[in-house]
């Protein structure tokens, strides 16, 4: 199993829920955010109330997470990138973890069965 964590712009959550739903991904969880990557907010100085501010400028994103069987990661990760990407720097990222097991608290059911 593959644990996905989605950071995406708050505007392209709607389209994330379409796709997962589409792909028959029975869960998310989903949680907002601030940050910023390598662009540090796209500013880097910027006037608030008469005071200077420089280095970074978080901005509001979020972080959905999904847990997957190994098999599905490609096709989704394809799916995302093609429907959510506009090809401008801040467009989010994915990050990949491995899972070794689950449990679903309910009925004790472990592994595939859990997700």
């Amino acid at each position: 199993m593959k644990k996905l964590e989605i950071i995406i712009r708050p505007d392209k959550l709607e389209k994330l829920k379409i796709i997962l739903n589409e792909l028959e991904i029975g869960g998310i969880t989903v949680t907002s955010v601030v940050g910023c990557g390598n662009q540090k907010g796209l500013m880097d100085v910027d006037s608030i109330k008469g005071l200077k501010v420089s280095g970074m400028n978080l901005i509001p994103k979020i972080h959905a997470v999904v847990v997957v069987q190994d098999d599905e990661v490609d096709n989704i990760l394809a799916i995302v990138h093609s429907e959510i990407s506009s090809g401008t720097a801040g467009d989010g990222k994915v990050f990949i973890s491995d899972i070794s097991d689950c449990m679903r608290i309910r009925t004790g059911e472990r592994g595939k069965k859990s997700l």
